[in-house]
């Protein structure tokens, strides 16, 4: 659909009321992010300006909206792991190297045409696995929201570092779990207000913004005599935007990372596409799913050299822009251009913001990760489903995120794929006896109407080969001058969302 719209000034007016309304959620989920990820906020906003952008010109979707997001940051700092907190530089610059081993990742997978396989991923790898990232989200931001230094080092388990910290003689800030909480009931507050009256997304934003300026004006965010700060906070953001910089290369970082860039690659793309997926369902816009990954690809390798945190399309911002009325791609590079007027002007102020706000948004970020009707759907819809949830899920909670994409993703591809071969469609005839029967060469066609018979599974991987037979379908009853065709589905069959 979109990709027939004559660009008019009346296309480029939605386009770009969508990319304000992008932005407005992009600014505080690019720091929120970064934060997430253990790195410095102004990454996380890099992201959002050269990830976003490159990936928009390049890209497939009309709507998908690329950058940072919650289950590649979760992946990223577990990568970082390898890193003690003081190796900030280091561990940037191990952030960069891995961003263009992700993106070098995609482009080959986009130039080996391999893009189409990703349809062979169920979508219970990715409940389970957004599931998980969405506890561990919640479990890496209670010490922020507690106001208590992190416990343990980075090659120890995340629940142990948890226990480590919560059992720690470090008093709670009482200062930092008020911010956090008011934090929370003003998102809340505004979501339920916007929906309400259907306004633009700036729950995140706005909640942001008065924590901030209240606790500015209590004295939390300001320096003492002593340089420290009643609650913890962001830290100074330049007032400049990404410059051109070669990673460090390290041959045992990358070895390092090989099995993190790879699952970041895989996680990024099946992102990605699933969101584009969804939307092109409701707008019918074809999709080119190769085109995607290269751009997927292309944009984590540009971002590898202008210091950005490895990114994905955003589930959030992306259906911000397409419910915000956006028509064609240059609403994110419209969004990504706004971003970078925003971090010029308004990063003197980014100081200020405090980390149990941002903690609270991520908090409320990992609450909303969990759809328990998509859960209890897939439990409900086979015994194999639920255990391929499950067992992603949980090798997500033992062995890391990294780790558990790929099992998911090989679990997926060895029990479901096999299912894909055994669509067939079979042309069926009524006799002259009323006898319904396969259609035989000496058999004559009935000039009224065809009848097929579908035999196998239908589920997400047999839908291009679903399309694909329709499409002939279509081509026999156009070229025979049908006007009715009768397709009999498999009886026992589950339809299953991809």
């Amino acid at each position: 659909m979109t990709s027939e719209i004559r660009y008019s000034r009346e296309v480029l007016r939605r386009d770009a009321i969508a990319a304000l309304t992008v932005t407005a959620i992009a600014l505080p989920q690019g720091m929120a992010y970064a934060l997430l990820a253990g790195v410095d906020p102004r990454y996380g906003l890099y992201s959002a300006i050269v990830v976003t952008g490159v990936a928009s010109i390049f890209g497939s979707s009309s709507h998908l909206i690329n950058g940072p997001t919650s289950a590649i940051s979760l992946v990223v700092f577990a990568a970082l792991s390898i890193f003690d907190p003081d190796q900030r530089v280091e561990a940037a610059e191990a952030m960069f190297l891995l961003g263009v081993m992700v993106g070098s990742i995609q482009i080959l997978i986009s130039i080996c045409r391999l893009g189409d396989l990703t349809r062979y991923i169920s979508e219970s790898v990715v409940l389970g696995f957004m599931s998980a990232a969405a506890l561990l989200l919640a479990i890496g931001q209670i010490s922020n929201a507690l106001g208590v230094r992190d416990k343990g080092t980075g090659a120890q388990h995340i629940l142990y570092r948890l226990w480590l910290t919560l059992t720690a003689s470090d008093p709670i800030n009482v200062k930092a779990v008020v911010t956090a909480v008011a934090t929370l009931a003003f998102a809340i507050l505004f979501r339920s207000l916007i929906r309400r009256y259907r306004l633009p997304r700036f729950d995140m934003l706005a909640a942001l913004v008065i924590i901030s300026i209240g606790t500015y004006l209590a004295g939390w965010t300001i320096p003492g005599l002593d340089g420290k700060t009643a609650v913890g906070i962001a830290g100074i953001v330049p007032s400049s935007l990404p410059a051109p910089h070669i990673p460090t290369v390290k041959l045992s970082w990358a070895l390092d990372l090989a099995s993190d860039s790879l699952a970041i690659a895989v996680l990024g793309l099946l992102e990605a596409l699933a969101i584009a997926k969804s939307i092109a369902n409701q707008t019918r816009q074809p999709l080119d799913f190769n085109r995607q990954c290269l751009a997927e690809g292309i944009a984590n390798l540009v971002g590898g050299f202008f210091q950005c945190l490895p990114g994905s399309g955003s589930l959030s911002r992306s259906a911000i822009n397409f419910q915000a009325g956006a028509e064609t791609r240059v609403s994110g590079i419209l969004a990504s251009g706004f971003l970078a007027v925003a971090v010029v002007g308004l990063a003197p102020l980014a100081r200020y913001v405090p980390k149990p706000a941002l903690a609270a948004l991520l908090l409320l970020t990992a609450a909303r990760l969990i759809d328990l009707k998509r859960v209890a759907y897939t439990i409900r819809a086979s015994r194999m489903d639920a255990n391929v949830a499950l067992v992603t899920a949980a090798s997500a909670l033992a062995f890391g995120l990294d780790q558990a994409i790929l099992i998911g993703v090989a679990l997926s591809i060895l029990l479901f794929v096999p299912r894909a071969a055994k669509l067939k469609t079979t042309e069926l005839v009524v006799d002259q006896h009323e006898v319904v029967r396969e259609r035989m060469p000496s058999d004559t066609g009935s000039a009224s109407f065809l009848l097929f018979d579908l035999e196998g599974e239908l589920f997400f991987g047999a839908a291009t080969e679903l399309e694909r037979t329709f499409a002939e379908i279509r081509r026999r009853a156009r070229q025979e001058s049908v006007r009715h065709v009768l397709v009999r589905p498999p009886c026992r069959s589950r339809w299953r969302s991809t």
